[in-house]
């Protein structure tokens, strides 16, 4: 008797801890959680970004190195959570270094200073204008918050995340340009 009471109770918490485990916040926990904690797919992500990014391939690990600090302070609250039926609504308050901010003063020296940046070679001028920009953003204490909406419909009894938009990803990237 004790053994099916016991079997009925695991069955019972499993199943409820399921449901719980099934809610709006705790996707978007999850989404947010694979940043802190570098998940394959969002190292793939960021491989991806790397590789389509300006920078030289001189200069494309330390932008990653970057990316990756980001993402491992990255820091965030949940504010509100709206469900109506099958959609639902998670507002969350993220909190990242500011990249943007260094990166517009890095631009704004640049274009006062070109001389210091000129040279008889394009590349070497190139190079030395991504240096001061990365160098820059390693230097970076600042932190920027921003809010995002993430937007969730129920698939099959299960919430799904839907397509997060450019600039929600520039501001996990703390690149979001107000």
């Amino acid at each position: 008797m004790k053994k099916i009471l016991l079997l009925l109770l695991g069955i019972f918490l499993m199943t409820g801890c399921n449901d719980m485990m099934n809610t709006p916040t705790r996707r978007v926990e999850e989404y947010l959680g694979k940043y802190q904690i570098l998940d394959s797919s969002v190292l793939t992500e960021l491989d991806s970004v790397v590789d389509n990014s300006d920078y030289s391939n001189q200069y494309k690990e330390e932008y990653k190195e970057l990316m990756i600090k980001q993402y491992q302070n990255l820091s965030y609250k949940i504010k509100n959570e709206q469900t109506n039926g099958d959609t639902a609504n998670v507002i969350v308050e993220l909190e990242v270094f500011d990249y943007n901010n260094a990166l517009n003063e890095a631009n704004d020296y640049i274009e006062e200073h070109l001389d210091e940046f000129k040279s008889d070679d394009d590349e070497s001028s190139d190079a030395k204008i991504e240096h001061y920009k990365i160098n820059a953003m390693k230097e970076v204490t600042d932190k920027a918050s921003y809010t995002i909406n993430f937007s969730l419909v129920k698939d099959n009894k299960k919430w799904v995340l839907e397509k997060i938009n450019d600039s929600d990803l520039e501001k996990i990237h703390g690149l979001y340009e107000d």
